[in-house]
């Protein structure tokens, strides 16, 4: 993740789209990604952002895109990941 851009995404309202957030190894994430059927987005408050994409939310972690969920990744903080 080193060289890609994180988009700012701010704190989820939450009145708009947003795709789910899991870990990876939260019990529903293979559940999940079996509804969402490989989404080539992830929605962040009614924005699209591409599979791949990286962010970080109003709370300060990084997320990153995988085919219509977004998986916690870490703290978006450089000196303290």
């Amino acid at each position: 993740m080193t060289n890609q851009q994180r988009h700012n995404l701010g704190a989820p309202d939450p009145e708009a789209n947003t795709s789910p957030i899991l870990e990876e190894t939260d019990e529903q994430f293979e559940e999940l990604a079996q509804e969402v059927e490989d989404q080539a987005v992830c929605y962040f408050n009614n924005v699209a952002y591409e599979s791949g994409s990286f962010g970080c939310s109003g709370s300060g972690e990084l997320l990153h895109c995988e085919k219509g969920i977004w998986v916690r990744e870490g703290g978006c903080d450089p000196d303290n990941p």
